[in-house]
């Protein structure tokens, strides 16, 4: 079984819209949307859920009032300015202490210091995790609730489910869009993968986040592989982008030019490469045979082309 994670320096360079597009070429694959803080594969390939669950992946303090002796302990050592005191009935101080939810971490600090252990840490849903079936197969996907947090942990969990329905299934390949940046939501995606495609479009912030993306797959030890999409609206800064590619030690699999089509096929809840049929539609196809070349790069393995 193969993973592959696309992922981008920085929101906006069209890596959704280029993972719709392998969902429709590709076969024998699951499809794993880890982008959870901000999914949007769902709007191209419109699934229809068959498994609904609630993430709990965090705590939030809780405390009981009928043992609390207002000391302030709590109040004291909270970090995150989530304890507050009520005023009194009489409209004095010395009124309850209380929790903030949305400012409270669950970093369980007040309650290992209160004295009268009066302090409580409730498991608190975080969001939702679905399995779904779409027009290209299975997906696994999710979403946070407002606020929320422990994406780190709903991304690992998005992961693990579309494990078990590729094995279930007997599909030998996890297509995951992953997250933009390289904060905790991408280190939980491309941990553990065969192969990450970064996809950059040809600006100084697109080669200056790329290289942090580039610097995040060394450290995992992941082999990285670069898309350029876009790339006729700045040739003199792609072919910097693929200069330096080329010194890390990289590969550019694959250019993608710009085309109003791949806008219109969104509008549409649609991939471009089943929208229309053109120079786009070539550029994403050549870009998707080098990817499956570049997953099956060992001794003795074949590439199979789109058809």
């Amino acid at each position: 079984m193969k993973e592959l994670v696309v992922i981008s320096g920085k929101g906006g360079t069209g890596k959704t819209s280029i993972v719709g597009s392998f969902a429709a070429l590709a076969d024998g694959k699951v499809l794993a949307d880890c982008d959870v803080d901000a999914a949007d594969l769902h709007l191209i390939l419109n699934p229809e859920i068959r498994v609904r669950e609630p993430f709990a992946g965090g705590k939030r303090a809780r405390i009981d009032a009928a043992r609390c002796t207002a000391c302030g302990e709590c109040l004291e050592r909270c970090a995150f300015d989530a304890v507050f005191q009520d005023e009194a009935p009489d409209g004095q101080e010395g009124g309850a202490f209380c929790i903030d939810p949305i400012n409270c971490e669950g970093c369980g600090v007040c309650a290992h210091f209160c004295p009268e252990q009066a302090i409580e840490l409730d498991t608190c849903v975080n969001g939702e995790w679905y399995v779904s079936d779409t027009r290209f197969g299975p997906m696994v996907h999710a979403r946070l609730g407002i606020a929320e947090e422990n994406s780190g942990k709903l991304v690992t969990l998005v992961r693990q489910q579309a494990r078990f329905v590729a094995v279930e299934k007997k599909l030998e390949l996890i297509i995951v869009d992953g997250s933009p940046g390289i904060g905790c939501p991408v280190i939980a995606s491309i941990t553990g993968a065969d192969l990450v495609l970064a996809v950059t479009e040809p600006t100084q912030s697109g080669l200056h986040d790329l290289e942090r993306v580039h610097q995040l797959a060394e450290h995992f030890r992941i082999p990285l592989c670069v898309c350029v999409n876009k790339h006729d609206i700045n040739p003199s800064v792609t072919a910097t982008i693929e200069s330096t590619v080329t010194e890390w030690g990289a590969k550019v699999v694959g250019r993608v030019r710009y085309d109003a089509a791949v806008t219109k096929a969104q509008i549409h809840r649609s991939c471009v490469v089943e929208y229309v049929d053109g120079p786009v539609t070539q550029d994403v196809r050549e870009l998707w045979d080098n990817v499956v070349c570049a997953l099956a790069a060992r001794p003795g393995a074949r590439c199979a082309k789109t058809p």
